[in-house]
């Protein structure tokens, strides 16, 4: 297939360093153009990973003819505005998660998703290493499963980063909490009945810095996590089942440039003395992303997930920030 135009809105790192040069090692995407309110600094991201346009405005951008997808690595609160300014240019719109930050902000995209293709940037879906799990599971290798636990941290004071401001939807629950909401979602095949949420807020930022949360899933399925911007850096998946545990070592933060591994445990040894290792090779997460992305624009294959999944994640993000508000089950 012809390989698939792409325009980068904004030098961001998270575009800069991890998600557009996965997308240029792909021959499905052409990284055409990046833009910047500031000129000087597209033109380095582009001269950096030899992009050839660099554009002084996203209006600019967006008007390039030559362009038909747009990647979004914006702040939050800028996230839908541009999506909807890009669908309004006819470009399809990959966005960095949480594609808003509210439900009903998310609902927007509706009215443009008959137009153009526009889906929340998951790129952990894309891991094989995710998708074996999730086949492990659903044969029923470690049985029913019962229970999901998610561990995500990091440590982040920074007062000028995004994270740790409040009005444009900084802290951890829409940062990294809404990786442990899909997880729940795709390991379960389920969608969650009720959350109820316990969250600490950093009283300089604002922001919730630790959460922890429960997440009814019903038939006895149970997923708990605990997110924090100001704790050591860590994450694992547990999935617990009748019969065994599959354990996801680095299941977000999966590098490009080496191999990773899923443990799969029937507990008869304690201290996981009986898990086994799957080994996966060097395999970079955000160039599958790219292509399954660039394929359903070129209708090789369809969009798995789209405007509408998006939206539900964020339903459930609503409901465990008004449970940190009624200290009560909410429903999404």
């Amino acid at each position: 297939m012809q390989p698939v135009r792409w325009g980068i809105l904004s030098t961001a790192k998270i575009g800069r360093t991890k998600v557009v040069p996965g997308m240029i090692k792909s021959s499905l995407c052409d990284v055409a153009a990046v833009a910047s309110r500031d000129e000087a600094s597209a033109r380095a991201m582009a001269d950096d990973l030899g992009i050839r346009k660099a554009y002084g405005s996203y209006e600019a951008l967006l008007s390039d003819p030559e362009i038909e997808a747009i990647y979004i690595p914006l702040p939050n609160h800028l996230h839908v505005p541009m999506a909807l300014a890009a669908a309004a240019a006819g470009k399809h719109v990959l966005c960095e998660k949480p594609i808003a930050i509210t439900a009903s902000e998310a609902a927007e995209i509706q009215r443009v998703a008959s137009h153009v293709l526009v889906a929340e940037a998951f790129m952990v879906r894309h891991h094989p290493q995710w998708q074996h799990a999730r086949d492990l599971i659903r044969r029923g290798d470690i049985g029913e499963v019962k229970a999901i636990q998610v561990a995500f941290s990091y440590f982040n004071v920074d007062p000028a980063n995004i994270r740790n401001k409040a009005d444009i939807g900084g802290g951890g629950l829409l940062d990294i909490g809404c990786y442990a909401v899909v997880a729940g979602r795709y390991f379960f095949d389920a969608e969650p009945a009720r959350v109820i949420t316990m969250i600490d807020r950093d009283p300089a930022f604002g922001v919730d810095r630790t959460a922890s949360a429960l997440m009814d899933f019903e038939q006895g399925r149970q997923l708990t996590f605990t997110v924090s911007t100001q704790a050591v850096p860590f994450q694992r998946i547990q999935v617990l089942g009748s019969k065994g545990r599959i354990e996801i070592e680095i299941p977000f933060n999966a590098p490009p440039d080496r191999p990773v591994r899923i443990f799969v445990d029937d507990g008869s040894v304690h201290g996981g003395g009986s898990a086994r290792a799957i080994e996966f090779p060097v395999i970079d997460q955000y160039q599958l992303q790219g292509e399954a992305f660039s394929r359903a624009i070129r209708g090789e294959e369809s969009l798995a997930y789209d405007w509408s999944d998006a939206l539900q994640n964020l339903r459930i993000l609503d409901a465990l920030r008004r449970s940190e508000e009624s200290g009560a089950w909410e429903r999404p």
